[in-house]
């Protein structure tokens, strides 16, 4: 009898915002199952969860508070399920942002979200930047230090521990662009806009995730 071992299923948190079927897109092409919804016995079922996001800080909050999901995604993370926040996603993991007048995060990761000093360059800063691995991360396997991703944002996190900044990027000043601590991921740039590194990026993710499933045929 031979073995074949399931993907990881991926909960893809679906709260009203981000990118969602750009992502979801993005993670079959990675090669997980994905499991796009806001229900959280659904999503309790996956091997790891992804927290897309574009937009505002508080409003990203609000979505996760009115679909109570913000403290599942605090439960799950705390039990050691892999998290991957993208974008706002990721700025939604630390605890607190000073954008429009300031809201509270999800306070997974240590520090505050505040605006990028761009040093007269444009905001939002838009486009392809570099990202240089500072520690080592399962989700930097087999991208070379230095590769571009794609970007879109006004505002960085500003980890209090600095074992927790993964990887950085210049764009007047250098700010985290990778983040994470134990099973918690994050992400500034938005991988799933970022072409084939982007996908690979992903796939490493997913790898995490991998729940040693055997299924008999």
């Amino acid at each position: 009898m031979t073995g074949e071992r399931a993907a990881p299923l991926i909960g893809l948190i679906d709260y009203g915002v981000g990118n969602r079927r750009s992502m979801e897109k993005s993670l079959l092409r990675a090669g997980a199952r994905v499991e796009l919804t806001g229900d959280r016995e659904r999503l309790a079922a996956a091997d790891g969860l992804v927290l897309p996001g574009v937009g505002a800080f508080r409003a990203g909050m609000t979505h996760l508070r009115e679909r109570e999901l913000d403290g599942f995604v605090i439960d799950r993370a705390s039990a050691g399920v892999p998290l991957l926040g993208a974008c706002l996603g990721m700025q939604l993991l630390f605890e607190e942002s000073d954008e429009l007048g300031g809201a509270e995060g999800l306070g997974l990761l240590p520090g505050r979200v505040s605006r990028l000093d761009s040093s007269g360059l444009n905001l939002p800063h838009i486009g392809w930047n570099a990202v240089r691995w500072e520690r080592p991360t399962p989700l930097a396997e087999g991208l070379p230090s230095g590769r571009p991703f794609y970007h879109v944002h006004s505002y960085v996190p500003r980890p209090a521990d600095e074992d927790v900044i993964l990887g950085t990027s210049d764009y007047g000043e250098r700010f985290a662009s990778v983040v994470g601590r134990a099973n918690v991921m994050g992400t500034q740039f938005h991988p799933e806009k970022s072409s084939r590194d982007g996908i690979a990026l992903l796939a490493n993710f997913v790898s995490v995730c991998n729940p040693a499933k055997v299924t008999a045929r």
